[in-house]
């Protein structure tokens, strides 16, 4: 190859030796400009998953393009190996296990009742010296470096193919943002040019190096002082039998699995075999039947030893033949060489020539711990199999001599999702964990970020997605995805079911917890009755319950009781200052027991959900209970979560978006195009941080409008003010009318403040919308029907066309219609049939 080759890729472009040798001397430079900007996870993750998809699709043109740079003798399913590390439901998980999060580097709150921050940061410059001839580690190290936000330069062995180079250009293109290609450095070239490896290490924070003692020993040489070594080096694995595991004819199938599968050549391959014995006659005769056993197995797909294999296959095999004559050794190999078994009555930890080589070695449990302790630094996994006491008794000795693994034999080699390697999260290992501590002044700041920017995702791509179809993609969810069910209010229609994970379940709940902070819930002070509804699989009350309880937030879990006598008894006895409900039962319950809750005078705060109350309601509750603080607690749906929140400065609908949890578009009521800004149209939500449902693009049926400028508190996050339901509209005699437009007239214009609902009905004659209000001595019936026929236009013409009868009528609170699951107000109530 020559030296104009340009198999080197450096942030975003293919460079060739001189051109990568000066690059490589203002490496310092270039590192401190890419840091400049963070970056966020989920743009990671949105490349990732769109190269996996590709990886898996072998018509898509990446996977051909990927193909092409295959080690010789090499299948695709390398790439489809590469597309099960990058799926999102893989990294997310390594996420949560190994950074507790999906956005591990945002400074939240760990503790809500102070104001201290912490997060994961990039420790800055991490340098990846990848192993030869194992296609998957060196780009997968370096997709971990860009987890934990780093800025990564990856060196591959000049012998290998330039897979890992155009992998991790593919993923960079795949980011709109270029924030991937500005942390993406890949360079090729062999370990004895010292000046490469010199100047990619000396700016390094952390040096993560792939190989054995020698290999780490080289680069250690240049790695500067302070500077994280990390180390992932040659391990050695071993398998422990008791007495009824080595004679059960199972266990020794599954130990020959884990000894043939990749011919010993990973790290969790079983080199040596201990049997829980001092007796060398039974270590001799464990021998012969497990040769038996192992000589039954499927031959090597190919034998691809070096000379240098050959050499130490042929020394060790000889060196213990030898030793037969000392009553030390026994050896049964196969005639032609491709597997043996070495019995040897020394019970020291022995290496392997691999190739199905094996020892098997006495080792009672009492000596485990001597013996093995001593070779810590190389133990990985041990395959035990006994009893259930002994595998939790030999597990601790195990661990406690240095492995870091343990597995049932047949599964040394697997894995699972998120699992540790050699003892350590890589994630951590490239990060450091900061703090900031802040005054009085941010009780309401949730997460510091906030104040400068907010999160970036991708745009939104893809159709947009109505409740049926969300309801139809439930019915594809996998079992695993679906750990906890809602079914959601109904107040609109037939309730719809939500499936969650648990993951995602808790990642909205610390995000809906992040804004209650910021709309003025004080954990440390607060005494809270949650009176949200429960029961029928609703999520209200559950949810709120979540939410304190990951607040900290001293809780009254109460529910909405029918008995309003016995609620607010308690809530004095209790002494809550607090209320979360939702506004139709607080109502409720505050003027039934308004006695009894005016001369306790101890609620301040309200924190209400599912409903609105009005500027009249408000008034009120502030004037006739002293209520202090009335607050949105979230705005959000049963499907998506939380979407949005209030802050101090925010009033009526306004709310920041939970920027962190979903995008947000404003589309034209009538046309699928963005309203110019300030205009009022659809609310369509795409949520990210979910592992179990992709809801992209989801018309969740509000209505409302983008808020300029930014807002008084200081957060960043875009806000948007809720004018309205979709079904709000509603077409009657011809006309479309607005239920908000009725509650404005009879608030404004006859200062009535109470519940209101909208009865539709189809006569005889013609259609009837009724209109039932409570009984106030505000205005009654007659007053309100007067205003509404005055100030609203197409209702006047409606009824003067005698297209409609138009009826109000007062009602008990108790008496009108709600939804059964969570006691939502159903503002209108569609009685027309045909």
């Amino acid at each position: 190859m020559t030296e104009s080759v340009q198999h080197h890729y450096w942030q975003g472009a293919f460079v060739d030796d001189e051109e990568a040798g000066r690059r490589l001397a203002g490496l310092p430079a270039t590192v401190e400009a890419a840091l400049a900007e963070p970056l966020d996870t989920e743009t990671v993750l949105a490349a990732c998953e769109q190269l996996a998809a590709a990886l898996r699709d072998p018509a898509h043109p990446t996977h051909a393009r990927l193909a092409k740079h295959l080690a010789e003798g090499e299948d695709t399913a390398v790439l489809t190996e590469l597309a099960a590390f990058l799926s999102r439901p893989e990294l997310t998980t390594k996420l949560r296990r190994e950074l507790g999060g999906t956005s591990p580097q945002r400074l939240n709150r760990p503790d809500a009742k102070e104001t201290v921050y912490e997060a994961w940061a990039p420790v800055g410059l991490v340098a990846h010296i990848a192993p030869g001839n194992a296609a998957t580690v060196a780009p997968l190290s370096l997709v971990e470096g860009l987890l934990a936000g780093n800025v990564n330069v990856l060196k591959t062995s000049s012998a290998d193919t330039l897979l890992a180079q155009h992998l991790l250009a593919e993923l960079a293109a795949l980011d709109p943002t270029g924030a991937i290609a500005e942390r993406v450095i890949v360079l090729r070239f062999s370990s004895s040019r010292q000046d490469w490896l010199s100047l990619m290490c000396a700016p390094a924070d952390a040096v993560a190096v792939w190989g054995g003692e020698s290999a780490v020993e080289g680069v250690a040489a240049h790695v500067p002082s302070g500077c994280r070594l990390v180390e992932w080096g040659h391990k050695i694995s071993f398998a422990y039998l008791t007495r009824d595991a080595w004679q059960d004819p199972a266990a020794l199938a599954a130990l020959a699995t884990d000894v043939c599968l990749h011919e010993q050549q990973a790290c969790s391959s079983p080199q040596v075999v201990y049997l829980d014995t001092e007796d060398p006659a039974e270590v001799f005769a464990f021998a012969e039947r497990f040769a038996a056993v192992l000589g039954g197995m499927p031959p090597a797909e190919r034998e691809d030893t070096t000379p240098a294999e050959e050499a130490e296959l042929t020394t060790t095999e000889l060196i213990a033949r030898l030793e037969e004559h000392l009553d030390l050794t026994r050896v049964i190999a196969a005639p032609d060489g491709s597997w043996r078994v070495m019995a040897d009555i020394r019970p020291a930890l022995t290496a392997s020539p691999l190739h199905r080589s094996v020892w098997v070695k006495p080792l009672p449990r009492k000596n485990l711990l001597g013996t093995l302790r001593p070779m810590r630094r190389y133990l990985q996994t041990a395959g035990i199999a006994g009893s259930r006491t002994d595998i939790a008794e030999l597990s601790r000795l195990a661990l406690a001599a240095g492995a870091t693994r343990v597995t049932p034999l047949g599964r040394m080699l697997g894995g699972y999702s998120g699992e540790p390697h050699d003892g350590v999260y890589a994630l951590q290992r490239y990060s450091r964990r900061v703090a900031v501590q802040a005054d009085e002044r941010f009780a309401t700041t949730a997460c510091l970020d906030d104040l400068t920017r907010p999160v970036s995702f991708p745009p939104p791509t893809g159709p947009l997605l109505d409740k049926a179809a969300v309801q139809e993609l439930n019915e594809n969810v996998d079992r695993r995805d679906a750990e906890l069910y809602f079914r959601s209010g109904g107040s609109t229609g037939k309730p719809a079911l939500s499936l969650f994970t648990y993951d995602d379940y808790d990642t909205q709940m610390r995000a809906a917890a992040r804004g209650l902070l910021a709309a003025g819930y004080d954990p440390a002070r607060d005494r809270t009755a949650n009176l949200f509804y429960c029961g029928g699989m609703y999520g209200g009350f559950i949810s709120f319950f979540s939410i304190l309880e990951r607040l900290g937030g001293t809780q009254l879990p109460m529910a909405a009781g029918p008995d309003h006598r016995v609620t607010a008894e308690a809530l004095v006895a209790h002494e809550a200052d607090t209320l979360f409900g939702m506004p139709s039962y607080l109502w409720q319950l505050l003027h039934e027991q308004a006695d009894l809750l005016r001369s306790y005078g101890g609620i301040r705060k309200i924190f209400y959900g599912g409903e609105h109350f009005t500027a009249e309601q408000r008034r009120t509750l502030t004037e006739t209970f002293g209520i202090e603080t009335i607050r949105s607690i979230t705005y959000g749906s049963t499907d998506l979560g939380p979407l949005g929140y209030q802050c101090t400065e925010s009033t009526g609908g306004v709310h920041h978006l939970h920027a962190d949890l979903h995008t947000m578009e404003i589309l034209d009521t009538e046309a699928d195009r963005p309203v110019p800004p300030g205009e009022t149209g659809r609310l369509v939500f795409s949520t990210h941080a979910r592992r179990g449902q992709n809801l992209g693009r989801y018309v969740i049926g509000d209505l409302g409008r983008a808020l300029p400028g930014p807002c008084a508190c200081g957060n960043r996050s875009p806000r948007f003010e809720l004018l309205g339901r979709g079904g709000d509209v509603m077409r009657v005699a011809a006309y479309f009318l607005n239920y908000r437009r009725f509650v404005a007239i009879a608030e404004q214009d006859c200062g009535y403040r109470g519940e209101l609902q909208v009865l539709l009905a189809r006569t005889e004659v013609r259609e009837q919308l009724t209109v039932r209000v409570e009984a106030t001595d505000t205005a009654g019936p007659r007053e309100l029907r007067a205003a509404f026929l005055a100030g609203y236009e197409e209702l006047r013409s409606a009824v003067d066309d005698r297209l409609l009868d138009l009826v109000v009528e007062t009602a008990d609170g108790a008496d009108f219609a709600r939804t059964a699951t969570s006691g939502k107000l159903r503002v209108v109530v569609d009685g027309r049939q045909g």
